[in-house]
């Protein structure tokens, strides 16, 4: 538990990095002026899952690369085939945010919201792309064991993002932003670049890809895509949803789902670190140890911030805003809140130890059958039930899903060790 723990408070510091610089950008942007934040909360309402949606397929990566830990310079080969995959799935979301300004247009966004945005989707279109250059290497280098390498690359960007952001968005307004995401993207992918390269102990190279395992790695990596998509958007509508209520409720339910975006950093963090520990694991038994180590540090981190968030209180909910009854609405809500975070921490563990076997495509069925009956029941729940029957609908859909996930994880993890997983 303690070699977990070390692994994951890297990728725990990273993510709270990442969140740091997009907080520094949507203060800045408020102060500067509301229709430029509106511009930009409509354009990041495509590029958020876009860009999710391109980290979760590279994520997919992992299994691949996690045996050869103890010779990395053999994984190159397969290094360069998620390259190729990688940049056809950043090709793909960077098409995505491009077509931002058309979307809104079309789906009714006010006309000066729309002219805002000016150059700022093909800013942010090609920042996603140069991500997706870096092959994955954020789970490259997990795969590896070299999870403090993680952070820089976060780090740099947050820095350089939230510093650039200040200086550029007076003068330029979302140019400004625009200009800042790309060139952090680009500082932060050519550290990334210098890790994967110290981790493999040689370049990568160019190569021409290889079709057939191109496609090993896409029908493991594909479904993750395709789970974050899922999530996104059933919490999009589970969003619309609270926004059918009152106009407290509806600033209630934004503050708790701002708050378990907290949360759930412990436990993704711990998912990422255990998930070499399970694709190396010899047997069943080492497979499923390491997952229930996994999810007990992802539930015990879950606790640890679910007593902070209490414990701080109504101090904390002064940050996020001056409305005595939004406030008081959260702190009853609470509770319920952290019940259905707990729960998601636990089945995320279970989905990224299912990666881990290779089985992302079950995972992506289940999250079709636990959401799916969440986004149907959303809108008539928060009819009949406000924001308090969404949060339990959410707990209940999380509840579900380990049930689902963990069933699945101790199914196909016994056959570790017997055929080959792929």
């Amino acid at each position: 538990m303690i070699a977990l723990l070390r692994a994951a408070v890297p990728l725990f510091l990273a993510m709270v990095a990442g969140m740091v610089g997009s907080l520094v950008v949507t203060s800045v942007l408020g102060k500067h002026d509301t229709v430029t934040l509106a511009a930009f909360a409509v354009v990041t309402a495509v590029l958020n899952p876009a860009g999710a949606a391109v980290q979760g397929a590279l994520r997919g990566l992992g299994p691949f690369v996690a045996p050869y830990r103890d010779d990395p310079a053999a994984a190159v080969p397969i290094v360069r085939d998620a390259r190729w995959l990688s940049l056809a799935t950043g090709l793909v979301g960077a098409l995505a945010v491009i077509c931002v300004p058309l979307i809104a247009s079309a789906t009714g966004v006010p006309g000066e919201v729309v002219r805002e945005m000016g150059l700022l989707p093909y800013f942010l279109a090609v920042s996603l792309l140069v991500f997706a250059s870096t092959g994955g290497s954020s789970t490259i280098l997990i795969a590896l064991g070299h999870t403090r390498s993680v952070l820089w690359p976060t780090l740099v960007s947050g820095v350089v993002l939230g510093g650039l952001t200040v200086v550029l968005v007076p003068p330029l307004g979302l140019t400004g932003v625009g200009l800042a995401w790309l060139i952090s993207g680009t500082a932060a992918a050519l550290v990334a670049t210098y890790g994967v390269r110290r981790a493999l102990r040689r370049p990568v190279g160019q190569a021409r890809p290889r079709t057939g395992e191109i496609v090993a790695l896409a029908k493991v990596s594909i479904p993750l895509a395709g789970t974050v998509l899922i999530k996104f958007g059933v919490l999009g509508v589970v969003t619309f949803a609270a926004g059918t209520t009152s106009t407290r409720d509806t600033a209630a339910h934004a503050v708790l789902t701002t708050l378990t975006g907290f949360i759930m950093m412990a436990s993704l963090s711990v998912a990422q670190a255990a998930m070499p520990d399970v694709a190396r694991a010899p047997d069943p038994a080492g497979a499923r140890r390491a997952n229930r180590t996994a999810a007990l540090l992802a539930v015990m981190g879950t606790l640890t911030g679910a007593g902070l968030l209490l414990g701080l209180g109504e101090q904390l909910l002064r940050l996020f805003s001056d409305d005595v009854a939004v406030r008081e609405r959260v702190l009853g809500l609470l509770p319920l809140m952290l019940l259905a975070s707990l729960l998601d921490a636990a089945q995320a563990v279970q989905g990224f130890g299912l990666t881990a076997l290779k089985r992302s495509a079950a995972s992506l069925s289940y999250f079709a059958i636990g959401y799916g009956l969440l986004v149907v029941a959303a809108v008539p729940v928060a009819r009949a039930w406000g924001i308090t029957g969404l949060w339990v609908a959410m707990a209940v859909a999380n509840g579900l899903l380990v049930v689902l996930q963990g069933t699945g994880f101790h199914r196909h993890s016994a056959k570790v060790g017997r055929v080959l997983v792929g």
